[in-house]
């Protein structure tokens, strides 16, 4: 069967700009990014630190974190963290936004863990003083997003589907189930000669564009983990990871024209994406006391091994005066199937600990995008992961935050950066998040309330259209995005 990846040409997601990136591009590599992406999560008290975790131990974040953190509980654990979050964003065309701060909000409940505690008795003998089991689920990424943008625009898609038909019949085109296809069948393009076979758009006139995308879902992942106690000082730890992907994108694009140009006068192509699958991935961690004040952590997270399957479909209906037409052509529902291997993650952390007093705790992680890889028996991926390679590059995240105790009450704040992906000296994709939290603590209760703030920015690119001196054109737009969540950690101890 024919793949999707065929039909999506130049309709490209979230992408850098500079790369000299084409239309032949199918642009599965923006969506090997898109979902091995990450951001620390779990309870409301790691994420009022910001996410910082891995040299912490005894919280139920230690599940799919460093799971070595579980070997220091001593009683067992279930909680619940329910969230609320906004997202907002501000797109900009040409350096005009007349469609700003739209908002996304989600109600989630992004995680649920429980511990099963099984400590030694302190004069057993041996070195060995028990461990910890768990499992959890937890919500690592979130995909509920929407923008909008409109502005005239000196090129239009109908040129890159006039350039992308050059060469091919009619009558190949009219039964052609692609984006070109549907352009050629809904009369946005005509030879330039009965027929021949180059193309001219029917309206010459620079459009007035629109474009809205729409996307939902998110990854959950389910970890089962175990982690032991050595002598109080060392603690070592592993879990088994299944992900799970849901992901709808929706697209509306639009231009219209002036008919003084042509007889066109605008047309409106919609666009659904549906991508789901799982994944197995397996961590490996350790956490070391030399001294009662100092935890040290290092952390091994293995690639995510995805298995996913995707549906595609596109519609146009376009509209013409002299006389008043209307045309509409769609696709069949296109099926594919590929496979994705995210990339390895070595993290490492340090926590220092001021008596009774509270913390403080710093992480740094080691990711290297150019490492994913796509492969498929529906379609051959190897421009996508040229331009994985390309395109991506090694970054470092860090984060660090601190907990201050009073009693049976706790005051926490922490910051985390995270690395552009991107191997590009002009790109900004890096991600700047500041947290801050308050906790209460009972002997058999604990409740926890995070909030965290995220910026950061993306380039979009409608289409890509390159010129006869080699140069990438088309409409590109700055999407500065804004996300604040609060989360809040009810946790039993028995």
């Amino acid at each position: 069967m024919k793949s999707i990846n065929k039909w999506i040409l130049g309709i490209a997601a979230f992408s850098v700009l500079g790369t000299g990136s084409s239309m032949a591009q199918s642009g599965y590599y923006q969506d090997a990014l898109r979902f091995s992406q990450f951001n620390s999560t779990g309870s409301a008290r790691v994420m009022g630190l910001s996410g910082t975790q891995f040299s912490l131990g005894g919280d139920i974040s230690n599940i799919h974190g460093n799971a070595a953190g579980l070997g220091f509980f001593r009683r067992s654990e279930f909680s619940l963290s329910p969230s609320y979050g906004g997202w907002n964003t501000d797109s900009y065309l040409n350096n005009a936004s007349e469609f700003g701060n739209i908002p996304t909000t989600n109600f989630a409940l992004p995680n649920l863990s429980l511990v099963i505690a099984n400590p030694r008795d302190p004069l057993t003998p041996g070195s060995f003083k028990g461990g910890a089991f768990g499992v959890s689920i937890n919500r690592t990424a979130n995909f509920n997003s929407e923008f909008a943008f409109r502005n005239v625009t000196p090129t239009s898609l109908t040129d890159y589907f006039a350039a992308d038909a050059f060469g091919a019949q009619g009558a190949v085109l009219d039964q052609e189930n692609s984006l070109t296809g549907l352009g050629f069948s809904t009369a946005l393009i005509a030879p330039t000669s009965p027929g021949g076979t180059e193309y001219v758009s029917t309206n010459s006139s620079d459009p007035l564009m629109y474009e809205e995308v729409i996307t939902e879902g998110g990854v959950t992942q389910v970890t089962f983990a175990y982690g032991a106690n050595f002598e109080n000082k060392l603690f070592l730890g592993g879990s088994l990871g299944v992900s799970s992907i849901s992901y709808s994108q929706f697209k509306l694009f639009t231009e219209d024209f002036n008919p003084q140009f042509g007889d066109l006068v605008g047309y409106d192509l919609r666009e659904n994406l549906f991508i789901n699958g799982t994944g197995v991935n397996l961590n490996l961690g350790a956490i070391y006391k030399p001294v009662d004040e100092l935890n040290l952590g290092l952390n091994f997270q293995s690639p995510t091994w995805y298995r996913l399957n995707e549906e595609y479909d596109a519609n146009i209906i376009s509209e013409f005066a002299n006389p008043t037409e209307t045309f509409d052509a769609r696709t069949d529902i296109l099926l594919g199937t590929y496979n994705l291997r995210t990339p390895m993650k070595f993290n490492a952390g340090a926590t220092y600990f001021v008596g009774k007093n509270g913390f403080i705790s710093a992480d740094i992680d080691y990711v290297d995008y150019s490492t994913m890889f796509l492969n498929s028996r529906d379609f051959n991926p190897q421009l996508d992961n040229q331009a994985i390679q390309q395109t991506y590059g090694q970054t470092f995240n860090f984060r660090g935050g601190g907990e201050f105790r009073y009693e049976m009450f706790r005051v926490r704040a922490g910051y985390a950066y995270y690395g552009d992906p991107f191997d590009d000296p002009n790109s900004q994709r890096h991600q700047s998040v500041i947290s801050g939290g308050i906790g209460v603590r009972l002997p058999k209760f604990y409740v926890d309330l995070g909030i965290n703030h995220t910026q950061f920015d993306q380039t979009y690119r409608s289409y890509s259209l390159i010129d006869a001196a080699g140069r990438e054109l088309g409409p590109v737009a700055d999407i500065r995005n804004t996300i604040t969540q609060g989360i809040l950690t009810l946790g039993f101890n028995f």
